[in-house]
């Protein structure tokens, strides 16, 4: 595609086209690239502009600060850790002795006889 001349970009915007549709009106003079952009426009119409892509972000969920009233970071460091059962330092509380782990089978059993038949 060409890049539209400066008469054609001032026709065409003249008339609402964007600059990738000015390149494809055709005429000598100023007149006659007038008269193509208004044939343009009635024909096809005044192109829509495209609707913003939002990319960053995605939907929000409970624990961003603008919804669900948390208003503020701390408040939702204060949730995090308390979701994943974290003290006020961000470390895990310490685990409770429980019995010592051994390598033993646990189905392992002293009472098997064996039989002479």
């Amino acid at each position: 595609m060409t890049d539209p001349t400066p008469a054609q970009l001032a026709a065409g915007e003249a008339h609402g086209l964007p600059p990738a549709l000015c390149a494809r009106l055709r005429g000598e003079t100023d007149e006659e690239l007038q008269a193509d952009a208004v044939a343009f426009v009635e024909a096809f119409g005044t192109p829509e502009p495209p609707a913003p892509v939002y990319r960053s972000g995605g939907p929000r969920g409970v624990d961003v600060a603008s919804s669900g009233g948390r208003g503020s970071v701390s408040a939702g460091a204060a949730l995090y850790r308390e979701r994943h059962g974290l003290d006020e330092d961000g470390r895990r509380p310490a685990k409770k002795p429980g019995p010592k782990p051994t390598n033993r089978n646990p189905f392992w059993t002293n009472d098997l006889t064996w039989e002479n038949r």
